[in-house]
Formats: C-alpha cells, sequence, structure tokens
C-alpha cells in the first residue's frame, strides 16, 4: 500500500534548543513526510536557527515566518493552509517523536472513518487524559481529549469543517469545539497507544486571570453551541444480563463521542462480560467500576459516595424503572438520559 502524503507542522515560539531537538528527532524518525516550520515572531537567534535547519531540506521543507506572535491557533491554522498532502500532522516543540510514531499514527488513519488521530504521552507535560496506560491492550481507542502538543487531522475532513476556531482558547475548548465538528461529519477521534511520545512541560504565558478569563468566555461559546457535557453514571442492577445491553452500549458510546463522561457500574459477572465483548476499550470517556462479588450492595453504596465526593455534579441513571437501590434515590431512568442525547 502506497503511504499517503504527510505533512509536519511545527508552530514555533523561541525555545531554540528545545525546538532543534525536536526537529532533529522528527526529521530522524519519519523522513518521508515533508516539514512545514511555523516562526511565530520568535527572536532573532530562533529565526536564524529555524533559517539554518529548513534551507538544506529543500522541496521537503516549507518556513514560514509571522513578523509577531499571532497565537497558536492561528500559528497552526496558517501551518495546514499551506499543507497539501492528504495527512497533516501537529508536533509541539516541546515534544520528542520516537520510531514508529508517525507509522502507528497513519495506520490508525486508514480507518475512513477517522479524522483526528492522537498519540499518548508521557513525561512532566503529560495530559492524564492521554496516557491510557491501561488500555495497551487495544490498537486505537475513541477519545474527547486530545493535545495540541501531537496531532494527526485528515485533509478530507479538514476541507468538510474548516480550521481551528481562533476566537476559542488554545486548549481544552477550542480542541473539543474541533472534535464535535468532525464528529457531526461522521469523523471519530481516536488516540493510540502504539504512537508514544516524550512530552516536556510547556511553556505558559500571560497571567493566570487572563487565562482563566478565556477559559470562561471559550466554555460559554462551546455550551451555547454544543450545550453542556454531563457525568453520568450508569447502575444496571445485579439481574441484568449483560448481553442484553448491546443497544444501551451504543448510546453510551454515541454520547461519549458528544463529549459527555459515563462512569458504569458493573456487578462482577457483567463486569466479565463486558471485557469478553470488547467494551472496555470503546471510549475513553467510559470507564467501568467493577463491584465487589462479596457484598455488592454495600460496595455499591459506598463508590456511590465516593463518586459524588469527586464529582458533585454527577447525574445517576438507572437501567431499570421499578424500586432504586440504596444510593440510587434521585436517579433518572436510562430511557430518559437516552433521550435527551438523542435530542442534542
Amino acid at each position: 500500500m502506497t503511504s499517503p502524503p504527510i505533512d509536519i507542522i511545527v508552530p514555533v515560539w523561541n525555545s531554540p534548543f528545545e525546538t532543534r531537538a525536536c526537529l532533529a528527532a522528527i526529521l530522524r524518525h519519519s523522513p518521508e513526510a515533508r516539514m512545514i516550520i511555523v516562526d511565530n515572531g520568535s527572536s532573532r537567534d530562533t529565526e536564524l536557527m529555524l533559517e539554518e535547519f529548513s534551507e538544506p531540506l529543500g522541496e521537503n521543507g516549507l518556513f514560514i515566518k509571522s513578523e509577531r506572535n499571532i497565537g497558536l491557533v492561528p500559528a497552526i491554522n496558517k501551518g495546514l493552509a499551506r499543507s497539501d498532502g492528504d495527512l497533516a500532522v501537529v508536533v509541539r516543540p516541546h515534544v520528542l517523536v520516537t520510531h514508529g510514531w508517525l507509522e502507528a499514527l497513519t495506520g490508525v488513519a486508514r480507518d475512513a472513518q477517522v479524522g483526528i488521530v492522537s498519540p499518548v504521552f508521557s513525561g512532566s507535560g503529560a495530559s492524564p487524559f492521554l496516557a491510557i496506560n491501561n488500555r495497551r491492550d487495544c490498537s486505537a481507542i475513541d477519545t474527547f481529549r486530545v493535545s495540541f502538543s501531537a496531532l494527526l487531522l485528515k485533509a478530507e475532513m479538514r476541507m468538510q469543517i474548516g480550521s481551528f476556531d481562533e476566537g476559542l482558547d488554545s486548549g481544552e475548548w477550542c480542541l473539543t469545539d474541533y472534535i464535535r465538528r468532525a464528529w457531526s461529519k461522521g469523523y471519530r477521534t481516536c488516540a493510540t497507544p502504539r504512537s508514544h511520545l516524550a512530552c516536556g512541560q510547556e511553556a505558559v504565558f500571560g497571567s493566570g486571570e487572563r487565562r482563566q478569563n478565556q477559559a470562561r468566555i471559550s466554555r460559554e461559546r462551546y455550551q451555547e453551541q454544543w450545550g453542556v457535557s454531563r457525568h453520568y453514571c450508569v447502575y444496571f442492577g445485579p439481574d441484568t444480563d449483560a448481553g442484553s445491553l448491546a443497544d444501551a452500549m451504543e448510546t453510551i458510546l454515541e454520547g461519549s463521542r458528544r463529549g459527555h463522561r459515563f462512569t458504569l457500574l458493573l456487578h462482577y459477572r457483567q463486569a466479565r462480560e463486558f471485557r469478553r465483548c470488547g467494551w472496555g476499550s470503546l471510549h475513553t470517556a467510559i470507564e467501568q467500576v467493577r463491584l465487589s462479588m462479596l457484598m455488592p450492595q454495600r460496595d455499591l453504596v459506598r463508590k456511590i459516595g465516593a463518586l459524588r465526593e469527586t464529582a458533585p455534579e454527577m447525574v445517576m441513571v438507572r437501567w431499570k424503572d421499578d424500586a432504586p437501590a440504596a444510593g440510587m434515590e434521585m436517579a433518572i431512568p436510562f430511557t430518559g438520559m437516552a433521550a435527551a442525547i438523542r435530542s442534542e
């Protein structure tokens, strides 16, 4: 199979030593790709280093210069606008790529339904949302949490949904908006533990107050467009056969792809059947919690209490409409949750 043309976009603002190490690693581990370096108003020292690095690349490199720092998202959009490959991969200078990293990302992207692919990260700058170390047995898993640190994007998807929204922040809300736009056109977002990158600590600029204000404005804009993301805790009861829950899991997976989070409280036999069906690796926003086999009802109350302490906004959901189990008195029926998800 012929490999698709790939552009690697590196937005740079100063940090010349870190940036040179990042660029050298990209060149060493992915020589078949074209590199698009976007100098986002860096100092003269960094600019000279980038020019020196770019010159020998010839047709395999493109150097774009901005006279001032226009911001991370506009710089990424500027690089994407010059990309004419089937795939574009954003890599920021605090990331070091490794052997096989690109092949793993592009392998997942061969799925026609996948439009966005993330690696997983380790190191001081790694996000816990992208660790997924407990799911290394899967080649790819759907996710709603990605990072601008490194990200693969399909050109055909970008043609349909456009660029990143420069009016949103340069992190969570800009990315979740993009994922929702991708899913609205039928494109999934996946992470693959087979592409594992070292991620250093990202430099943070500007006052904390300004960043918080931008995040608040971005959250409000996102929620106005897409609605509020919720955390649902679902209990199926002790007598429900897991084999009858295929449609329910499709609903939960659809909700996860729309930005909701799910905690599933499972009895021992249910958890075993979920593993057999492969439902443990559907989405990073779906967490399975197994109840004690010896005293499940007491463990249910204890686990619900612990979850409420960490997530007081969590919405309890019961599978059956009969008398609720202890700790589930305020739970809504599963049919109500499913209807809310379908109406979004």
